[in-house]
């Protein structure tokens, strides 16, 4: 029981530094933390779009941040570094928290929805899955699936290659919840598929020239 208390105790610290440094890091463009304890201390991995922002001139934020850390969280000799986020759109909470962000301007959901389906695929994604629930223009509340390319939902191949956003937009009617999932390698399933969409690409290219 002792155990079990203090992993969920540490659980619980690591969801409030995760809300404290997406709140803060906002314009960075954050997508999430990843924390390692270490012989030495807790290294904190901030992952942005735009670390410049985090680190702040000649590290001056990165040094700031720390001690803010070590004094809110209680983090023994926390250690944080930045790892850049080269693409935007093939990070699931990048694409869920901008997806939040335009819904909160007034964007119409399936302009947004459609415009990030567009951009993670052409940005090199398999498949990608949108998920918006919550009161959309109406009086109820409803549920809105977008998709595109191909994604698995279940077994290994979902723990693998399939990364998962989520975030929360609120609206003047209520809160919208955002889900995106983002698959970015190939099953075998998937490479056989399109090995089979060629062949048959190529046997309607004959028979047309043949006509």
């Amino acid at each position: 029981m002792v155990i079990e208390r203090m992993f969920i105790k540490e659980g619980i610290k690591e969801s409030q530094i995760e809300k404290f440094l997406e709140k803060r890091f906002e314009k960075a463009g954050y997508s999430h933390t990843d924390i390692q304890r270490t012989p030495l201390g807790t290294r904190i991995i901030v992952h942005a779009h735009k670390p410049g922002l985090v680190i702040g001139r000649s590290g001056r934020r990165i040094k700031e941040l720390t001690e803010e850390i070590k004094d809110k969280f209680g983090f023994e000799n926390p250690m944080v570094d930045v790892k850049e986020v080269e693409q935007p759109f093939l990070d699931a909470n990048i694409v869920a928290n901008r997806i939040a962000k335009a819904l909160e301007k007034g964007v119409n959901y399936k302009k947004v929805a459609n415009f990030y389906l567009e951009n993670v695929m052409g940005a090199g994604a398999t498949g990608v899955q949108i998920k918006i629930g919550g009161k959309l223009g109406g009086e109820k509340a409803r549920f809105q699936k977008f998709k595109e390319g191909y994604i698995k939902h279940s077994g290994g191949y979902s723990e693998s290659l399939v990364e998962k956003g989520h975030a929360q937009a609120m609206l003047r009617q209520g809160t919208v919840g955002i889900e995106v999932k983002i698959m970015k390698g190939e099953t075998k399933e998937f490479k056989f598929k399109k090995e089979i969409e060629k062949q048959e690409e190529a046997v309607e290219a004959e028979e047309q020239k043949g006509s």
